[in-house]
């Protein structure tokens, strides 16, 4: 890699790296989960990057970190850890008005099996279509509807008391 390339390597990451962390984070529910997702991203990204001079290189980034998350998930099919409880830290309540709901949505989005918040966040954070969260997931769309309807649910089942934007098809 050239130093053309490297400058412009460190230029993406330094201005993307918040946004694709808040990504990450969506995908995985865990800041450290998501540290690991970025960097696994990244570094199968960077022997990349020459070829990506054209491409859009966030784009080809996010990719893999679909990719990378439906990877960690299917081997979490075989192997299971246990949570530590009691591990994280407290959280004080904020009395601004938002921000209890967030929270509470991000509770929520944690009891989620993983397949179904990363259709959640690829349909709704990342305001993909349907079609394009089938492609990168590498699976139908029927199969993107019904995880869909499936994570709303039980979101509803979780939240009864928050009003919950309706699905959009």
């Amino acid at each position: 890699m050239d130093e053309d390339d490297r400058a412009r390597l460190a230029e993406f990451v330094t201005s993307r790296t918040p946004a694709l962390m808040r990504v990450a984070y969506l995908l995985t529910g865990d800041r450290h989960a998501a540290e690991d997702l970025f960097q696994s991203a990244l570094a199968k990204t960077i022997p990349r990057w020459r070829t990506l001079r054209h491409a859009d290189p966030e784009g080809y980034l996010r990719t893999v970190m679909y990719r990378e998350q439906v990877s960690w998930w299917r081997r979490l099919r075989r192997r299971r850890e246990t949570a530590l409880t009691g591990a994280a830290e407290a959280v004080q309540p904020d009395p601004s008005g938002g921000i209890d709901v967030r929270l509470a949505m991000r509770a929520a989005l944690r009891l989620l099996p993983p397949a179904q918040r990363t259709v959640l966040v690829l349909r709704y954070y990342e305001d993909l279509t349907e079609t394009q969260v089938a492609e990168a997931l590498g699976c139908t769309v029927g199969t993107v509807r019904s995880r869909t309807h499936r994570a709303v649910t039980r979101l509803r089942q979780l939240m009864p008391d928050v009003e919950l934007l309706e699905v959009r098809r």
